[in-house]
This record gives C-alpha cells, structure tokens and sequence, in this order.
C-alpha cells in the first residue's frame, strides 16, 4: 500500500508541475502581447531605396500614363515610424502616388518593422502634345524620419520630342549618353525638338551634324561634349537656324542665363574642323568651352553667323585653341565673353561684343586674352597667342572692356583693326591697335532687350576696313555690307524695325 500511494503522489507532482510550466508560459505570452514593440525614434538611422530617382523615360506619343515601383527599406533592427512620405509639389503635382494600397499625395506615421520593406507605385499622366507642358516635368517624394529629410526624384517627359538620357555614370565626370560612337556618325533633324538630359557626348572619330531649324533644349546641368578627335558641324541657316537653349519655356525663363551647363569642345584632328554656323547659344553657363587637353589642337572651330548671349560664366571660354569668327555677337555673361586663355590662334572680325550684364557687379573686362596656363605649383607656363580681331565692336557698362594677362617666354602677338573699344588703355602703339575709335556709344539699339543693331549716329558706321568687309560680305542677318562695312555684326540700314533683330 505505502508503494501505490508513493506512486500516486509521484503521478500528481507531475501533474501539478506541467499545469505550473502551462500557466507560468501563458502569462509570459500574456505579458509579451501586453508589451507595445518599442519605435526607435535614433536620428541617425536613414532609410535606404531601391533607385534615387525614379524615370519615366517612355516618349509619349498621345495621352500617356506610365506607373513605377519604388521599394523602401529599413536597414535597422528595430521598428520606425516615418513621420511623412509626401511630393513636394502636393496637389499641384503631375504625379500620384499609391503607398500600401492607399492612393495620397501625402502620408503620415507610416510604420515600419526592422528589416521590413515598403511598397509605393509612383504614376504619371501626361499629354505630350499639350503645348503649355514644359519639356520635363519634375518633382520629389520626401520622406522624413526621426527627423531626417530624404527624397527621390520623380522626372517624366511633358511633350512629345526626342529625349536624350544619361546612361553612364563615370566617377569623376558629368552623367553622359553616347550619341556618336567612334567611327559613327549622327544626324540631329528638326522634325522633333531635341531634349538633352544629362551630357551628350561625340566620342573620338564619331560625328554629329545638326541640320538648320533643329532646336536642343538642355537641362539644368546638361550640355553636349564633343571628345577628343571627336566632329561637330551645326549647319543652320539664317532663315532656320539651329537654336541651343534650356529646356524651361515659361516667359520669366526666356532670357535667364544658367538654366544648363555648356557646349564643350576638345581637340581634333587636322582636317576635321568643328563648325557652327547661323546659330544661337543662351542662357546657359559657359556657351563654348574649346581646349586642348591632351595635346595641342590641329583642327579649328569655325564660327559664322552665331549669337552666344546671357552666359553666367562665359560666351566662350578657350584654352590654346584655334578658332576664326565672322559675324559673331557675344553679349551679356557674368564673366566674360570671351576668354582666350592659355595661348591659341584666334581671328574674328565683323562681330560684335556687348556686355550689359544686369545680375551682379562684373569686375571682367568683355574680352580677355592671355599666353599661359598655371602648372600644379601655380606656376605661369607660357604658350604663344596670337589674336586679331577686325572690325569689331567692344562695349559694354565697364570702363575697361578690353584685358590682357601676358607673361614673357612665349612669342605672342595681337592686333585690333578698325575697331570701336570701350577701354582705359592708351591704343597709341600700331603695333597693337591701329583705326580704334575709343570710348564712343556705339549706339545700339536696344541694350536691354538685346538688339545691337546699330541705330542713325553710331559712329560705328561706314568706319570699317573695306578689305576685311569682304571676308564678310554679309551681315548677320543678310544685309550687303557694300564699300563701306560698319564696324559690327550688323550693317546699319536706314528705316530698320526696331522691335525685331
């Protein structure tokens, strides 16, 4: 009996211990569901994205709806709360978004888990054959976190032209696309706009020709680089020519300067010289970047008929290049319009070189050149120049318009013939200037409106080299220059419009 009753007692112990383990688990379940996961509220933690922009890179060719997923991550290990997700533009946006199945322009305390992830649809809508769009429509999605501000870019095309994106992405160099391979050659044509994003680039041995009526609208920081060996030909007419400009069209940016970066210019090879002609460059930072960068160039950049105006930085900035101009304007740039630096072989003659530069205080003269580049000790490294410029106009709001910067070692040498100047030099050495009318209003037009065209008293007419006329016989919108050329891109004529260039 003593043995059943131990074997009884054992049998209840038992049982008494598994109902204790079965009580003491539940209330540990209890408490841990009672327990609110704690948010991580740390500064420092940052969300992480599946694309830092998101592209909706599809040219639309009637009404256009196109979606993308972005997909959002918690790197930590603990819970977070993301106070905002919202696009910045709000209601006035061209995008929607669709977070968790929820469709808003804005969401706040949107949770989420340690290593968890978040979906969001982005959706454009677009008529690209809506005349009012801009060329591209942007906006951002901002995400704040612990009181970290993030975003991503949302960019979509808002008419129907040929868009040209950036594919490479170079350490160290601006996002390019290849639009002329070595050996290859390209055709820009005006049946389209053309929309460049990013840079456009003319790899070595390839080509690009841009017929006349094309225009090239750029982004903000974009432009078109032609490398080395590389072939540019802009062949615009006056009746169409080729037009380079940023890609924003409302009226407060038609005359802004620094909405894109530049047109760049490397050396090339002899025989292959790079030309635009009948064309207008504006409102970017730098119009023409021309240098030699890994050797000296054994081509030219030859320019007829163009305007480069309302430039942040320069109208064309060279370093020991070689470049001939006829029937030029370079107006209105924040530094200078023309910089030819580092030596080089420059001749212009019938242009004109205005700078009335409304933003800011402008220290540069119009036109500087200079014979040397610094080395990497700062060091002056003297390379010849030789400059001439001829029957030409130099003015603008500065008292000094014309600047030197020239260092002994290099044979340099430059000469203004029949030129009209605005400077504080002296211009009694023929060596250097012979035929300059100093310090007289040339009397243009309209300064603020840009038409530098020539008005009844300037006293830069019939004062040309008839010699030098005759390399130009034409002015830059057609006009007969005759016997008696007028200094100037623009011969005058009696009766002209003054509201039309």
């Amino acid at each position: 009996m003593t043995f059943l009753k131990t074997k009884h007692n054992k049998k209840k112990a038992i049982t008494g211990l598994r109902n204790g383990l079965f009580f003491l688990l539940a209330g540990a379940l209890f408490l841990s569901a009672c327990r609110k996961e704690i948010t991580d509220t740390n500064p420092d933690i940052r969300l992480s994205f599946s694309n830092d922009s998101i592209i909706f890179d599809t040219v639309f060719t009637s009404l256009g709806s196109a979606t993308h997923r972005l997909m959002v991550y918690n790197p930590s290990h603990s819970k977070i709360k993301i106070s905002d997700i919202r696009l910045e533009k709000g209601t006035a946006s061209d995008f929607r978004i669709n977070i968790d199945g929820e469709s808003s322009f804005d969401k706040k305390d949107v949770e989420l888990r340690g290593g968890d992830s978040l979906f969001i649809f982005a959706q454009v809508t677009i008529d690209p054959n809506n005349a009012a769009n801009p060329f591209v429509v942007e906006d951002r999605l901002l995400f704040n976190t612990n009181g970290n501000e993030q975003s991503v870019k949302l960019v979509a095309w808002g008419k129907n032209a040929r868009y040209i994106l950036a594919d490479h992405y170079t350490p160290g160099f601006p996002p390019y696309k290849i639009v002329a391979d070595s050996l290859e050659s390209t055709e820009w044509t005006p049946d389209k706009p053309i929309v460049v994003y990013g840079y456009a680039v003319v790899n070595s041995y390839g080509s690009l020709k841009i017929d006349a009526g094309t225009k090239v609208y750029f982004h903000k920081n974009s432009g078109l680089w032609i490398y080395a060996n590389g072939q540019l030909n802009v062949e615009g007419t006056r009746e169409n020519p080729v037009v380079f400009q940023g890609d924003r069209l409302e009226k407060d940016y038609a005359e802004l300067p620094g909405q894109w970066d530049r047109i760049w210019i490397m050396e090339g090879r002899p025989g292959f010289d790079n030309r635009i002609s009948n064309t207008i460059i504006k409102n970017g930072f730098i119009g023409i970047q021309a240098e030699s960068f890994f050797e000296k160039t054994k081509n030219k950049l030859l320019l007829d008929n163009v305007v480069i105006e309302n430039m942040n930085g320069a109208g064309i900035l060279s370093r020991n290049y070689t470049i001939e101009g006829k029937n030029m304007v370079v107006a209105n740039c924040g530094g200078y319009c023309l910089a030819l630096t580092g030596g080089g072989n420059y001749r212009f003659i019938q242009s004109t070189i205005a700078n009335y530069w409304p933003y800011s205080i402008r220290n540069n003269p119009a036109v500087l050149i200079s014979n040397f580049l610094k080395d990497t000790n700062n060091n002056p490294v003297p390379i010849p120049i030789h400059f001439t410029l001829g029957n030409s106009i130099i003015y603008g709001y500065n008292n000094n318009e014309f600047g030197t910067a020239m260092v002994a070692g290099a044979d340099s040498t430059y000469l203004l013939s029949h030129c009209l100047v605005k400077t504080r030099l002296s211009m009694d050495n023929t060596g250097y200037f012979r035929n300059i009318i100093k310090n007289q209003d040339p009397l243009f037009l309209n300064t603020e409106t840009q038409d530098y065209r020539i008005d009844t008293l300037s006293p830069a007419i019939g004062t040309g080299d008839p010699a030098i006329g005759d390399e130009a016989p034409y002015d830059l919108l057609g006009n007969p220059r005759g016997k008696k050329p007028d200094l100037g891109a623009y011969q005058f004529v009696p009766g002209q419009n003054k509201k039309s260039k």
